[in-house]
C-alpha cells in the first residue's frame, strides 16, 4: 500500500529539519509547506514530535561540539560563555548589585496620603 501525501510530507520534513539543523522556516521552505502545518502535525503526531524533538537535540549537541572546539582552540569568549552557563556552582555568574549614591545603600522613599 503506498504512503500517503501527508507521511511523505512529514518524512520529508523530517529530513529537511535534520539537514537545516531544526530550523522550521527553513525546513518548511524546502518542503513546501506552511509552519502551521508543521506545528499542527508536531501537536497531533507523537511520534512525529518525537522525532523533531530527536533533531532539535542532535542540533544542540552540534553546537555544543563547536563550542568545545572553540575552547581548545583557547577562544577567550567562548570560554568565559561556557564558565557563565555552566559554571555557576563554582562562582563563575555575572551580577548586579544595586545600591544608591556612591554605593550607599537603597533608602526607600515612603509617601503618605491622607485617607
Amino acid at each position: 500500500m503506498p504512503k500517503s501525501n501527508s507521511i511523505l510530507k512529514k518524512e520529508a520534513m523530517i529530513t529537511a529539519l535534520a539537514s537545516k539543523l531544526g530550523v522550521v522556516t527553513d525546513a518548511c521552505n524546502e518542503v513546501g509547506i506552511a509552519r502551521k502545518t508543521h506545528y499542527e502535525w508536531y501537536k497531533e503526531d507523537a511520534e512525529y514530535a518525537e522525532a523533531v524533538d530527536d533533531i532539535a537535540n542532535v542540533s544542540l549537541d552540534f553546537a555544543e561540539s563547536m563550542l568545545y572546539q572553540r575552547m581548545r582552540e583557547k577562544d577567550t569568549t567562548a570560554i568565559i560563555f561556557y564558565l557563565k552557563t555552566r559554571g555557576k556552582a563554582r562562582g563563575y555568574v555575572e551580577r548586579q548589585e544595586i545600591t544608591g549614591k556612591d554605593g550607599e545603600p537603597i533608602i526607600p522613599i515612603i509617601k503618605f496620603t491622607n485617607g
